[in-house]
């Protein structure tokens, strides 16, 4: 089971799991940590780690014809930014067919200080990763 934060999300969102709201959760977090004066790097991290989590969830999830959300929870406390991802499918298991290369993890694994896999307390599949949020170094040179 994934350890987390009890405090309710600065942001939540849950849509149908389809591959079209995997953009529109992009999105949203571009406009959430742009809110928050991220360095550009660190956006592109939180954004592409965010896309491929919830791809994951598209692909993998749900069967064929069963339909399901794609739930997304973001929190910060002490300048981090702590992310999960949650289905309420079969979660992330190994496809035969897969159309991925098997490389999502592992990306984002490199992408986020901190990545925590398991189920959370209603037993749906988390992804949970952390994101340090640093201040500019040109304000701390100032």
């Amino acid at each position: 089971m994934c350890e987390g934060v009890t405090a309710t999300p600065d942001l939540e969102l849950k849509l149908p799991a389809r591959a079209e709201n995997v953009a529109v959760i992009r999105h949203a977090f571009g406009g959430f940590a742009e809110a928050l004066s991220v360095d550009e790097q660190t956006l592109a991290d939180i954004k592409l780690a965010v896309t491929e989590a919830c791809t994951n969830v598209v692909i993998h999830a749900y069967e064929d014809e069963e339909n399901g959300d794609l739930e997304v929870d973001a929190s910060i406390a002490d300048r981090r930014l702590t992310v999960v991802i949650r289905d309420n499918g079969r979660g992330i298991v190994p496809r035969p067919d897969s159309p991925g290369l098997g490389l999502g993890l592992p990306l984002i694994a490199t992408l986020a200080e901190t990545l925590e896999l398991g189920k959370d307390k209603g037993d749906n599949t988390e992804v949970r990763m952390t994101f340090r949020l640093d201040e500019d170094e040109d304000e701390d040179a100032a």
